[in-house]
């Protein structure tokens, strides 16, 4: 349950700082994604506010969905959690991957951790709890965490 919730804040954190930049200051975001004078947004096409805006309040929905899943008892929520952020992250990865031509390794290999790093997150969550056996009959039962 303590891993779950730790994983449901790694992503709330992220969708924190990626949906307010993008959503708060889209050209800022266009210009200087991810930040430390790298430049992931601006080549890949012209700007567009209503896209960019949108896209942060994706990920502002997707931390608010983290935020209220980190918050509720059972390991339901952060299943369901880890579904959206699968379902959002691989197809936002697989774009990604296809544009890597030309790109510098060093964004090349930022991209993969960062958009693979949130796929692998959604991924985690959506893992059942951890179970134990039964002293007495060596039988599985199901942790709080999965009755919970």
């Amino acid at each position: 349950m303590i891993m779950r919730r730790i994983l449901l804040w790694a992503t709330a954190v992220v969708g924190g700082f990626v949906g307010l930049w993008a959503a708060v200051w889209p050209s800022s975001f266009y210009e200087s994604f991810p930040g430390l004078g790298r430049v992931w947004i601006a080549v890949d096409g012209p700007f567009n506010e209503h896209l960019i805006r949108d896209v942060g309040a994706l990920y502002l929905a997707l931390a608010a969905a983290s935020i209220a899943a980190a918050f509720t008892r059972g390991p339901e929520s952060g299943r369901v959690v880890g579904v959206a952020w699968t379902v959002f992250g691989i197809p936002h990865l697989i774009y990604h991957a296809a544009q890597f031509g030309g790109m510098p390794i060093i964004d090349v290999i930022g991209n993969i951790i960062g958009l693979g790093g949130s796929v692998l997150l959604g991924l985690l969550l959506m893992l059942p709890g951890p179970r134990s056996r039964s002293p007495r009959s060596g039988s599985i039962i199901e942790t709080k965490e999965d009755i919970a």
